[in-house]
Parts: structure tokens; sequence; C-alpha cells
């Protein structure tokens, strides 16, 4: 009798490596040789040393190369910095993650029992690394095509629905405070939560003796934004 080796998912039941080859096969457009490749994509770091980190520094990469390239031609009269803050809008962490949601990641990860329990399955930061670590297994394998071709499909409402260049709120509250004569926003984190693999910051944002705002998110960085633009929101209605 011939065992297939079983991958242990984010919830109790077991996955074998035939099932994780056909998703692959169907989400990705490419039947993969070796899985190797994929398995570490979806290992977290709690579940093993060799986890998606190094994969997902390249699908990184590779994400922002194609999403560059596409919006370079779509967008061909925006001069840099348009097509910067559209980039950027583009591959934010929670973004990454809806994605790694609409194709089906969940039932695929390799968790560790803490981790499954502290929610790492339903995480924006696993998620979002996840779903970049697997572009990277896929280009690794097939090359820049195949990858491309998978962006481009997952990516392609949320590109087709930017209308004007999306201006970064915490520039935007920048750009405000220096119109009106106003001191620079300040930051301060006032709470952190959550397991280190799945934080969650609470940031206030103020300018001055003006009414503060605060935002939460998975990073320093998207609780600032989210601050940001909840400040610029109560100022535009005074």
């Amino acid at each position: 009798m011939v065992h297939r080796r079983a991958l242990e998912p984010a919830g109790r039941r077991l996955l074998t490596a035939a099932a994780l080859g056909g998703w692959i096969a169907e989400t990705f457009g490419r039947k993969p040789a070796d899985l190797a490749a994929y398995q570490r994509a979806l290992t977290h770091g709690s579940q093993a040393a060799a986890n998606y980190e190094r994969m997902e520094f390249l699908g990184d990469r590779v994400l922002g190369l194609v999403i560059a390239e596409w919006l370079f031609e779509k967008f061909p009269d925006e001069p840099e910095g348009a097509l910067s803050r559209r980039l950027n809008a583009l591959v934010t962490g929670p973004v990454c993650a809806d994605v790694a949601r609409e194709v089906g990641v969940v039932p695929y990860l390799r968790l560790g029992k803490q981790a499954r329990e502290d929610g790492a399955a339903d995480s924006d930061n696993v998620l979002g690394d996840v779903i970049e670590a697997l572009i990277g297994a896929l280009y690794l394998e097939f090359g820049l095509e195949p990858a491309r071709a998978f962006i481009r499909k997952a990516w392609c409402e949320r590109i087709g629905t930017q209308g004007q260049a999306p201006k970064h709120p915490k520039s935007a509250l920048q750009e405000w405070a220096a119109a009106n004569n106003r001191r620079p926003p300040e930051y301060e984190i006032v709470d952190r939560s959550g397991p280190n693999h799945s934080p969650r910051f609470k940031v206030k944002v103020s300018i001055g003796k003006l009414p503060d705002a605060t935002g939460e998110g998975t990073s320093k960085q998207e609780a600032e934004t989210t601050a940001a633009a909840a400040l610029l929101e109560k100022l535009a209605s005074r």
C-alpha cells in the first residue's frame, strides 16, 4: 500500500499532496512537477524552520514588478508619483490577504497548534505573506509569464476600479497641515495586542490642539494610515 504524504492544514481535515497539487494547478494554471516549494510557501514559522519567509521575499518582488509593469502600460501619461501611489495601494498586506482568501489558500496552510488557536489562518499578515510566497514558488518553477498571468487575473478587478491615483492618507494629512499652517501630524502607539505572528496596533494621530483620531491595523504603518484617514474625514466634516 502506498501512503500519500499528508499536509497539516489550518483546520482539522488532512489534505493529501494530490489535493494540493490539484489546487495549485487549478489556481495558478500550471501543474507542478514538485510540490516542495509550494509546501514551503504554505508553511508558517510555527510549523517548521523551513517556512515561507524566503519564498515571500522573492514573491513580493515579482508581484511588485508585475504590478509596476502593468501600471506603466495602463496609465502612460501619469508621472512616477502617481504610479507609486497606485502601486502601494495594490500590494498592501490586506489586499494580498484578500487575494489569498479568494483563491482558497486557507485550507492548505501549514500551521503549528498554537498559531492555529491564535487565529493565524485569518491573519492578514500571514495570508498576505503566503500568497506572495506562492507567487515566488510559481516563478521559481515556471518563470515570469505564468506568475504575470496569475497576478493579472487575481488583481484585474482591483486595478480596473482604480480611478484617480490614490493619495496616501499620511501624505494627504501632511499636506493639509502644511497648507493650513498647522504643526506636522504626530503619531503615537496607544495599544498593541495579539500574538507576534498576528499583532494588532492602535495608533493616535494629532495635529496641535485639533481633535485627534485613532486607527487600528496589523502593523504600525497600517494603523497610522487608518488613523490619518480618520482624521482627514474629521477635518473634512468641520
